[in-house]
């Protein structure tokens, strides 16, 4: 039996915050580095909606643009402390979860 692919980590808003974690980044390198880092493909249309909603609450700030009209974003102060939260609760989901399946 074939397993559906259900994404990895496939929030595309967490993926974006993660991708920006190692550095300021334009959209099409963002999209490049979630795909390598997490084999998750993210359309543009995808892309720029969570990076706009990224960016109204806060956690995310263009810079202005550099090559060929490139706009670069980076990470905010809040956006770290958000994007730590939510790791820290995926870890301690996956380690409950992995906890649970070694007893089966």
């Amino acid at each position: 039996m074939a397993t559906p692919d259900l994404g990895r980590f496939s929030d595309p808003s967490i993926l974006i915050l993660a991708s920006l974690a190692g550095g300021k980044k334009h959209g099409y390198a963002i999209m490049e580095d979630i795909e390598a880092m997490a084999r998750v493909r993210l359309g543009t249309g995808t892309l720029y909606g969570a990076i706009a909603r990224l960016e109204e609450s806060g956690w995310i700030e263009a810079l202005p643009s550099e090559e060929r009209g490139r706009r670069p974003y980076r990470l905010t102060s809040a956006g770290i402390v958000f994007l730590r939260e939510q790791l820290t609760s995926m870890e301690t989901l996956a380690a409950l979860g992995l906890g649970r399946l070694a007893t089966l």
